[in-house]
């Protein structure tokens, strides 16, 4: 599979759903898996993507209490969602309220996963870093 790429603008419904863009919808076979991601965005991950990130979890938790509670808290907070045929899944509660979700959102390929952003969250946090392509290599 190639990486995902793109950035859609799209937004919750009144059921805490949103709609996957449809170039994204081919590679999930009806389900997908949310986390909570870095710099507080929620990550979607296709089964096979969420299976080698746990296995590298895994790995890391063997090294000390710090990585365990990572782990934990990692686990804890994902969750199993099914996609239908619109292309619609929910995000619970406790993922919409750490990345603060509600109304419109951002849903940018990254890569290895789809990442679900607050357009606010986002400008702080990515945005800034958009001066490296303006840069000279000179």
């Amino acid at each position: 599979m190639p990486g995902f790429v793109g950035r859609y603008e799209h937004s919750l419904d009144g059921k805490g759903r949103i709609i996957l863009p449809s170039r994204f919808r081919e590679v999930f076979p009806r389900k997908g898996f949310l986390t909570r991601n870095r710099e507080g965005c929620v990550a979607l991950w296709t089964p096979g993507e969420f299976d080698r990130q746990l296995s590298q979890i895994q790995i890391e938790a063997r090294a000390d209490r710090a990585a365990r509670n990572r782990a934990r808290l990692w686990s804890s907070s994902s969750s199993e969602v099914d996609i239908d045929q619109q292309g619609r899944m929910a995000v619970p509660l406790l993922l919409r309220e750490f990345a603060h979700l509600d109304g419109e959102v951002l849903v940018i390929g990254a890569i290895d996963r789809i990442e679900l952003w607050s357009p606010a969250v986002w400008v702080e946090k990515v945005q800034p870093d958009e001066d490296w392509f303006l840069e000279d290599e000179g």
